[in-house]
């Protein structure tokens, strides 16, 4: 008997974020990146598309928010994810690279900000601030007593 979980069906994006396989929509087009006469000839640019409702469903209230934020202009106004990738030479390697981006952005929303604590300074440091300026003030002062 296997110690592994079972696999649920879909691609895992994130920790906990699982999507079928049909909601990623990739098309391939001509690229602009690096390859001379191959790009002129092989659409090997990657273009992903997906519902964005289909990944929030998924996330804490929170990580929706911060995900929509950093999605910024690649969610569409019908609430499509765009993301594409045409660094590399071939259809696969742009594919697993817009996934990749996909991942991060995801996985970077889901990291829970530490909220600020508020501090204030100490008696000690405000005086040490003041006798300086104090300090600051006679050197100055001094300079103008000679006129």
């Amino acid at each position: 008997m296997s110690d592994e979980a079972p696999q649920l069906p879909g691609i895992e994006l994130a920790p906990r974020v699982r999507v079928s396989e049909d909601s990623l929509r990739f098309k391939f087009v001509r690229s602009s990146g690096p390859g001379g006469q191959n790009v002129n000839k092989v659409s090997t640019a990657c273009e992903l598309r997906i519902d964005f409702d289909v990944i929030a469903r998924q996330l804490s209230v929170g990580a929706t928010n911060r995900f929509e934020t950093a999605l910024g202009s690649r969610l569409t106004s019908s609430r499509e994810i765009i993301l594409t990738s045409d660094e590399k030479r071939s259809q696969e390697q742009n594919r697993a690279k817009v996934l990749e981006r996909l991942r991060e952005m995801l996985v970077r929303a889901m990291i829970e900000p530490k909220k600020r604590k508020k501090t204030k300074p100490s008696k000690a440091s405000k005086q040490r601030r003041l006798d300086a300026k104090k300090r600051r003030g006679d050197i100055v002062s001094k300079r103008r007593s000679f006129e």
